[in-house]
């Protein structure tokens, strides 16, 4: 008795013409073909988002590859599976009906399985006498076979390009701690170069960064990165050459630097601009004198209301936002890690952060605010440095030009921004000035 092999599904469910071209692949595999199950299993559960299909389509395939005794699967032999739905929920972790016939679909649409419904929709499968299987209805598992090879290939795409991915981001690690390492150590070596520029160059390249990058954007990032890397690196290796090849290594070099007046980080210019900033030339004898009591906050904010602009809300209201927005100034400055670590340790956190303020208050008349720092630092270690003088510097200032402001305005009777503070602060801005 000759019977019919159905190409269309049952139901209102359409038949595709990729349908038909799944089946028809699957009649011309050669009768030689043969497969492990579960090896293309594996093929095509990397190959998953190249083939369109989900987790849980995988999962009813797993479920359905397990219905077939047989680990190899044959052209000559039977690749028809009939389970029922009730079987193959159980066998994939307990999915509702819905999402069963749901990603059964998906599976179709994929063309890793073809449909062999019954006229009636029910799988089932008819024997003869001996016990084999005349026909059978259900799930056809020879796409499996004919696209073993595809699949194969398929996979090492995939594998390739994760291996590419990984390397590339590798790459991006290893590039962005090359370059923000040679920044510090270009900071804090006192090599000749806008340092500034650079990191802001850095971190506009990695601003175009996103949560989640293709490969792509991470090899584009990553040629931007190796441009900067030559560039710093070039500018550390010729400051390198030009050193006295007697001398030691960098520590050495460091030290000189450091206690050189003429230095480049630490330019007479730079000290001439400090000794304007901390108030007086005799500030080291009046040290002692000074006030015991910690400067207010809101004193501070008045001398130094530039660092406002830095505070990301905008506003100043604690120590804690004071402190967030010096180690931001910290980074614009271009203040190695080193001479800021140093600084908090000999001054304290918070009157380094209200020196750094001052520092930026000024940063125009500044040339070197690292080496600045690092003078303020070695003065405060022998107890000749103190906050006040260079709040009060800056305070006096102001006054000085809220007095030429008030001139403006009597002359040309419009209001001007004026600097009010207590008649005590007074009373010391004019004991400075005497």
């Amino acid at each position: 008795m000759q019977t019919h092999i159905t190409t269309t599904p049952f139901g209102r469910r359409a038949m595709t013409l990729g349908q038909i071209a799944n089946q028809a692949a699957a009649k011309t595999m050669p009768k030689e073909a043969i497969a492990n199950k579960w090896q293309v299993f594996q093929h095509i559960r990397e190959a998953r988002e190249l083939l369109g299909a989900t987790d849980r389509a995988l999962a009813i395939l797993n479920a359905l590859l397990s219905f077939h005794r047989e680990t190899e699967l044959s052209a000559e032999g039977e690749l028809i599976v009939w389970p029922s739905n009730e079987q193959l929920i159980a066998r994939a972790n307990g999915i509702s009906p819905a999402t069963l016939r749901r990603h059964l679909s998906v599976l179709v649409e994929c063309g890793l399985i073809i449909r062999r419904d019954s006229p009636n929709g029910k799988r089932f499968a008819r024997r003869s006498r001996a016990g084999e299987i005349e026909q059978a209805y259900g799930f056809d598992l020879s796409p499996i076979v004919a696209r073993a090879e595809e699949l194969r290939d398929l996979a090492e795409v995939v594998q390739a390009e994760k291996k590419a991915f990984r390397v590339a981001r590798e790459r991006l690690t290893l590039l962005r701690r090359d370059i923000v390492k040679m920044i510090d150590a270009g900071i804090e070596e006192g090599v000749p170069g806008n340092w500034g520029r650079v990191l802001q160059t850095y971190q506009a390249v990695i601003s175009k960064l996103p949560r989640t990058a293709s490969r792509q954007l991470v090899e584009d990032i990553c040629a931007e990165l190796q441009d900067l890397h030559a560039e710093t690196r070039d500018v550390l290796e010729s400051f390198i050459k030009t050193q006295n090849p007697n001398a030691n290594e960098s520590h050495s070099e460091r030290h000189i630097q450091n206690s050189n007046p003429d230095s480049i980080s630490e330019s007479e210019q730079g000290f001439r601009k400090e000794n304007e900033a901390s108030g007086s030339p005799a500030e080291s004898n009046n040290v002692r004198s000074l006030p015991k009591r910690d400067l207010p906050l809101s004193i501070v904010l008045d001398a130094c209301p530039n660092l406002r602009e830095t505070a990301p809300s905008g506003e100043i209201r604690h120590w804690r936002d004071f402190l967030a927005a010096a180690e931001l100034v910290r980074t614009m400055l271009g203040v190695s890690p080193s001479a800021w670590q140093e600084a908090r340790e000999v001054m304290g956190e918070i009157q380094a952060a209200i020196a750094l303020a001052a520092i930026y208050q000024r940063s125009d008349q500044i040339n070197s605010a690292g080496g600045y720092l690092r003078s303020l630092t070695d003065k405060a270690r022998d107890g000749k440095f103190s906050t006040w003088p260079m709040v009060m510097a800056l305070l006096r200032a102001r006054l000085d030009e809220g007095k030429h402001h008030q001139t403006l305005e009597n002359e040309l009777s419009e209001p001007a921004p004026r600097l009010e503070v207590s008649d005590s602060l007074l009373k010391s801005l004019r004991k400075m000035n005497r």
